[in-house]
């Protein structure tokens, strides 16, 4: 297929997209704002300049997007100029872990967030919560995530389906 744009109009269209306060970064800062958390933003001292510096819990979110950084649920690859896009991807990945792999050296907890997971209300609403559990959790770290039933419960047990998981 050919490109339908010129490509003084693709230079355009491409240089406007914008790397900071992207949709997905300001759903997941408003949702933790709401819910007590303090944060900073780009912490230019910290590999990657994470979107989301959380420093009492030495927590880092990147709300990545998909395309740009090679998320599986992205199927197509532009038609046009196919060599500079999958090095520029590619690129983008080998930066990302190499970043990741610092902070988490320096002892920082490194959540990715996923375009995809922040945009269809339903999914968004899992994802934000799974943070939030996370993040609880980090706080209170004697708490348990899932406590398996006793045998009083009138609940079959998951244990049993999956030992894997619930030991």
């Amino acid at each position: 297929m050919v490109d339908k744009m010129t490509p003084q109009q693709r230079h355009h269209c491409m240089s406007s997209i914008k790397g900071k306060d992207t949709r997905p970064e300001i759903v997941v800062r408003q949702f933790l704002w709401s819910h007590g958390y303090r944060y900073r933003l780009h912490r230019k001292n910290l590999p990657g300049r994470p979107d989301i510096v959380i420093g009492r819990l030495k927590v880092v979110i990147f709300v990545n997007g998909c395309f740009w950084h090679g998320h599986s649920c992205q199927k197509r690859s532009p038609e046009t100029n196919k060599q500079y896009w999958h090095d520029k991807i590619y690129n983008n990945r080998i930066r990302d872990y190499k970043n990741h792999s610092d902070l988490e050296s320096q002892g920082w907890l490194v959540i990715v967030l996923w375009e995809c997971q922040l945009t269809r209300v339903h999914r968004r609403q899992a994802t934000l919560d799974q943070l939030l559990a996370t993040l609880h959790l980090l706080e209170h770290p004697t708490l348990r995530p899932y406590q398996l039933p006793t045998a009083d419960d009138d609940v079959p047990t998951l244990a049993a389906e999956d030992p894997e998981i619930y030991g």
